[in-house]
């Protein structure tokens, strides 16, 4: 190593040197003013870091830099340690670069490019957790569970999540064309989309039949709530005040804001009733203090304890599930369809500095009767597969569902709705998906959602037959 190399080696490594050691330095603080109560981020048991285990690195740094076959940008390698050490943690860490900075602002505010996709990584490819609703994904036909292996035939195996995402992005109206092993199908399936600006809509609603209402939330983002609230006082306007009853569609909905989720329960709960779990909505669970929430019910029941279904599926995450779970542990309504993926850990937004973040997994979420959510998920109080019906008898099905894996470091413990089923009943000069007396149509288009009409039917009709006792099927 030459003299100026040797300087310039020895100057970036000991400014990395003093950052590993000021970020130690910092951690035992931390753990030494928490020492009266078990919230550090270190747990008792585990061996303290030794200097030469720092050593270690920064040799590893000094070795790259002096016989790595290329001149080495060290801006790059120091970002490239940090992606490396956290990428290790679980699959919902990472390191934000200031380009995935950026883009993760943008895609919370409710618009961005893409083909409205969101995936996580596994097995050294994409796996997708759920098609965001009406995009060129869902259109084009990506299923939750399918495996993304090439980008416009770049293998993923060759990239980094952060490079991956920033492949799928690009103008609108370009082509992509994504290579997807999907289980039970033999050979890799190729999809071809035009890119577009994902402009989420994420709720809509419509009248089933006769006083019965549907509500589809596809992502939790901050005017969700009120949007669902708007939706539920048309339904019910359009009942003339007599809604009989609600189902609350989360199936491939990904998550999204943790608040959004809360008010969403919130909405469905007379807090004033509630009897248990100290009118707990979620808590969650970490090793530090800050990680520590806990929300509770504060509001009264929008539908007056009418009952209400919730479809989930495979596609169900994070905060759906905080939703699913909720309203399940107070029986305040029925869960339908087949277990929800099991993502059940908070991720925060730590800023490094203005242009670079990590996204930390920082808290397990739980539900109010203590039940944890990762890697479980939220089982339906009524299994239904998402089959198919042929013919004209609703009895006829065809079995063919998509189910989840567990991710690879996982932390331990199907479709989009068919445009057909998502068309507005009460817009002018449409016939209602459910105007057949034996819902055949429905039961074809959408059988999950059939099976929910019917529950949500018998539980209505058993209530209205019980008001004279004050007994009901679904109560808080």
């Amino acid at each position: 190593m030459n003299s100026t190399t040797n300087h310039k080696v020895i100057g970036f490594l000991s400014s990395l040197f003093f950052v590993i050691l000021s970020f130690f330095s910092i951690s035992a603080f931390a753990a030494e003013a928490t020492t009266a109560t078990p919230t550090s981020g270190k747990e008792q048991g585990q061996p303290a870091l030794q200097e030469t285990d720092v050593s270690r690195f920064t040799n590893a740094i000094a070795l790259i830099n002096e016989f790595y076959v290329k001149p080495i940008n060290e801006q790059k390698l120091l970002e490239n340690a940090i992606r490396g050490i956290v990428s290790g943690l679980d699959p919902h860490s990472e390191y934000l670069d200031e380009d995935a900075y950026k883009t993760l602002m943008v895609e919370t505010s409710g618009e961005f490019g893409g083909i409205g996709i969101e995936v996580a990584s596994e097995f050294d490819v994409l796996k997708v957790i759920s098609p965001l609703d009406d995009t060129p994904a869902a259109k084009a036909g990506v299923l939750p569970g399918d495996y993304i292996v090439a980008i416009n035939n770049k293998l993923v195996s060759n990239m980094n999540l952060n490079d991956a995402v920033k492949e799928i992005h690009g103008q609108k109206g370009s082509s992509i064309a994504l290579t997807i092993l999907r289980r039970n199908q033999e050979k890799p399936i190729k999809l071809t989309m035009l890119r577009d600006i994902i402009h989420i809509d994420t709720v809509k609603s419509k009248m089933l039949d006769n006083g019965y209402g549907y509500v589809r939330v596809s992502q939790f983002q901050e005017p969700t709530p009120a949007l669902m609230v708007k939706a539920i006082q048309g339904l019910q306007a359009n009942a003339n005040g007599h809604l009989k009853g609600l189902v609350l569609d989360l199936r491939n909905n990904p998550g999204g804001l943790l608040q959004s989720a809360v008010k969403i329960v919130n909405v469905f709960l007379d807090s004033k009733n509630l009897k248990q779990f100290d009118k707990k909505i979620v808590y969650t669970k970490g090793h530090v203090a800050d990680a520590q929430y806990e929300a509770k019910a504060d509001a009264a029941d929008i539908l007056k304890g009418m009952p209400l279904v919730v479809l989930v599926n495979e596609g169900s995450a994070s905060a759906s599930e905080i939703v699913a779970g909720a309203l399940q542990d107070y029986h305040r309504a029925i869960i339908v369809g087949i277990r929800s993926f099991g993502k059940g850990s908070v991720q925060t937004i730590i800023p490094l500095d203005k242009l670079h973040a990590l996204k930390l997994t920082t808290a397990l979420y739980y539900t109010p009767a203590g039940r944890q959510i990762q890697s479980e998920g939220i089982k339906p109080d009524v299994v239904v597969e998402n089959l198919k019906v042929t013919g004209s008898n609703p009895d006829s099905l065809i079995l063919g569902p998509i189910r989840e894996f567990e991710l690879k470091n996982h932390l331990k413990g199907k479709n989009a709705i068919d445009a057909a089923s998502n068309t507005d009943a009460n817009s002018p000069g449409k016939k209602s998906i459910l105007d057949m007396t034996d819902y055949t149509d429905l039961a074809q288009q959408d059988f999950q959602l059939y099976e929910a009409f019917k529950i949500l039917q018998a539980v209505s009709s058993a209530n209205s037959k019980s008001v004279d006792t004050g007994t009901a099927l679904v109560q808080n």
